[in-house]
């Protein structure tokens, strides 16, 4: 069995075992038990009361949080030349597009978003076995396949994310970090939580969101209220 360290002694010492805290005490405390010498990101995890081995149950979609994520975000842009002085003037870290077909083909996945365009997207399919596993194929539901590629880099850039729940019905994503004010934090989680209800399937009975919970990077998690939604 793992020894505890005293840092993590001292976080769980914080957290009342059993309570439900309410939104704005759990962003306070995220901020007093992250002792890491790096900033740490804040994750949410959110149990969902829905079936996610049926179609027509899935929850997906993509969210603006207002104050980002708080990580830089690489971008590639896999585009024709006429876009290329679009998608730089937008901010993207890595521009064009055989000569990056050719890098991931070999093994380079070293981005966290491809953005990309319909009419290249043939060349783009044949990497689904390298970029699917990694969360990198882009997908017109997220807004990555599109002609407007401009407006997509900067989007990304400031803090939008996709989201999908898993195999056991839930969601995970970054809402910030933990060097991020209190308040800050908040309207992130409020936005996410927002915007996962608006998704609610038709098909999902009974309680929706069954459970929430922040956590940073290094410490344990924090329930949350789900009536804090409803303030």
């Amino acid at each position: 069995m793992s020894k505890i360290t005293k840092k993590k002694k001292a976080a769980l010492e914080k957290i009342e075992i059993g309570k439900l805290y309410s939104l704005s005490e759990a962003t306070n405390l995220i901020g007093e038990i992250s002792s890491a010498k790096f900033d740490e990101s804040v994750d949410i995890d959110i149990r969902l009361g829905i079936d996610p081995r049926k179609s027509n149950q899935m929850v997906r979609g993509v969210v603006t949080l207002p104050h980002g994520t708080g990580k830089e975000v690489r971008v590639l842009v896999l585009c024709t030349p006429d876009k290329e002085a679009e998608a730089k003037e937008a901010g993207a870290d890595y521009v064009g597009l055989e000569e990056y077909v050719e890098k991931i083909k070999n093994g380079w996945t070293d981005i966290d978003v491809i953005i990309t365009m319909p009419p290249v997207m043939g060349k783009i399919g044949a990497l689904g076995r390298i970029l699917g596993p990694r969360g990198l194929m882009p997908n017109p539901k997220s807004g990555t396949v599109t002609m407007e590629i401009g407006k997509a880099v900067k989007e990304v850039k400031q803090g939008k994310i996709d989201f999908k729940v898993d195999k056991f019905g839930i969601l995970h994503s970054s809402v910030g970090k933990a060097s991020f004010e209190a308040q800050k934090l908040t309207d992130n989680v409020r936005e996410f939580i927002s915007v996962v209800n608006k998704l609610k399937p038709t098909a999902s009975k009974g309680t929706y969101i069954k459970s929430v919970f922040l956590s940073s990077t290094m410490s344990p998690g924090i329930r949350v209220d789900t009536k804090a939604f409803d303030e």
